[in-house]
C-alpha cells in the first residue's frame, strides 16, 4: 500500500485573517463569534470550549483550567488579554460559558460558524474550529518565539509527534530561515578565506 499524506493543513492567508475578523463582528450569532474569537485566541478543542465552565475560568491568575479533556488528564492553559477580553464580554447565564438555548451545555453550533466561515468567504474545506486551533499552532510556531515543547503544553498535548503535525511552518518562515542559512554560510565563508 502506498503511503497517503492525510495530515490537513488548515491557515489563513492575512486577507482571510481580516475577512474572518471583520465576519465574526458582524455575525448576528454573538455566541457562535465569541466562540470563535476564543478558539482563535487560546487554541481550544471544540469539546473543551463546549465543556467549559465559569468556575473554571480564573481571572485572578489568567488561567483556564480544562476538565476531562481530549488528553484524558485535567489540564489548565494560559489566559491571555485577548482571551480575557472575549470571556469578560459574555453575559453570565449559566454555570456554563457557552450554554445551550436552555442553559445546559451546548454540543454543536456547526451552523452558525459555518455561516462566519461563508460569510468571510473562506474556503468550503475549512473547518472552523478545528482550524482556528490549527492557524493558533501554526503562527506560534511560524514566529520562532515558541519552542515546540511549550507549543505542546498550550495544545494539551500529550505526545510532541502530534503537536508537530498541527505546526507546520509556514513559506516565509521557511524562506527565512533558509535566507539566515545562506548569509551564516556566506560569513563562514569569508572568515574561513581570511585565514
Amino acid at each position: 500500500m502506498p503511503e497517503v499524506n492525510n495530515i490537513k493543513t488548515e491557515d489563513l492567508s492575512v486577507d482571510q485573517l481580516n475577512a474572518l475578523l471583520k465576519a465574526i463582528d458582524e455575525a448576528k450569532d454573538r455566541t457562535a463569534a465569541n466562540i470563535m474569537r476564543l478558539a482563535l485566541f487560546t487554541g481550544m478543542r471544540r469539546g473543551e470550549l463546549f465543556h467549559l465552565k465559569w468556575l473554571d475560568v480564573d481571572f485572578n491568575k489568567s488561567f483556564i483550567h480544562l476538565v476531562n479533556p481530549k488528553s484524558g488528564t485535567d489540564e489548565k492553559i494560559p489566559l491571555n488579554k485577548k482571551a480575557q477580553s472575549v470571556l469578560k464580554s459574555i453575559k453570565k447565564t449559566s454555570e456554563y460559558v457557552f450554554p445551550n438555548k436552555s442553559g445546559q451545555r451546548r454540543t454543536d453550533i456547526t451552523k452558525a460558524v459555518n455561516l462566519i466561515k461563508k460569510d468571510a468567504g473562506l474556503p468550503k474545506d475549512f473547518r472552523p474550529l478545528h482550524g482556528l486551533r490549527h492557524f493558533y499552532a501554526a503562527t506560534l510556531a511560524s514566529s520562532g518565539q515558541v519552542d515546540m515543547y511549550t507549543l505542546q503544553k498550550l495544545l494539551t498535548h500529550k505526545s510532541p509527534i502530534m503537536t508537530q503535525r498541527y505546526a507546520h511552518l509556514r513559506d516565509e518562515a521557511l524562506r527565512s530561515a533558509s535566507n539566515l542559512a545562506g548569509k551564516l554560510i556566506k560569513i563562514h565563508k569569508k572568515k574561513a578565506i581570511r585565514a
